[in-house]
């Protein structure tokens, strides 16, 4: 039951959030090809120029997101076991580096995955269920100035065979930092 309260929640965020534009976070090099974008716009917020997206690491002025491993999950496989569609799933590591409100949930708001498999539009992946069991409880726990907490996210193929491209931005999908693909195969 917690875990069905805790997905609808995370689809809930993801829903009022598509309509802002979404973010993104990076992979591990080994299986990742990553690029950065810098903005020419001014900064508005002091640290933002500091901000960056680099071999699986998204750092910004308020929290440091360490992507630590991924895994494509198939439906009925432990970690997908209620899902109708085969996931990719990312384990990560999040540290509040400021003074604001981070929780592992954070992910969301500054990452974003897409499949580019519709030649006419984007392709945003849905969010889905929490792929591993161990951060049930801990996943919306509020992070310490300097404390570092440990989460997963999965978000659901579209197919499996176009690579998924993690997005990170801040600002609500405003200032892209770059991307990385993660290939599936």
């Amino acid at each position: 039951m917690k875990k069905s309260l805790v997905v609808i929640a995370a689809a809930s965020i993801a829903l009022v959030l598509s309509g802002c534009a979404g973010t993104a976070v990076e992979g591990k090099a080994s299986d990742a090809k990553s690029s950065s974008n810098e903005s020419s716009a001014p900064s508005t917020t002091a640290g933002k120029s500091d901000s960056s997206f680099k071999d699986g690491v998204l750092t910004t002025q308020d929290l440091k997101i360490v992507i630590t491993d991924h895994k494509v999950l198939a439906v009925g496989e432990k970690g997908n076991e209620y899902g109708k569609k085969p996931v990719i799933a990312f384990w990560y590591e999040i540290t509040n580096l400021g003074t604001k409100d981070v929780s592992p949930m954070n992910f969301i708001f500054n990452i974003t995955a897409f499949q580019d498999n519709n030649p006419n539009a984007e392709n945003k992946l849905e969010v889905g269920s929490l792929p591993d069991d161990r951060f049930l409880e801990s996943q919306t726990e509020k992070i310490k100035k300097d404390g570092t907490v440990a989460n997963a996210i999965a978000y659901e193929l579209d197919d499996q065979e176009t690579p998924v491209d993690l997005v990170a931005s801040t600002d609500l999908g405003m200032n892209e930092l770059g991307k990385t693909s993660y290939k599936l195969k």
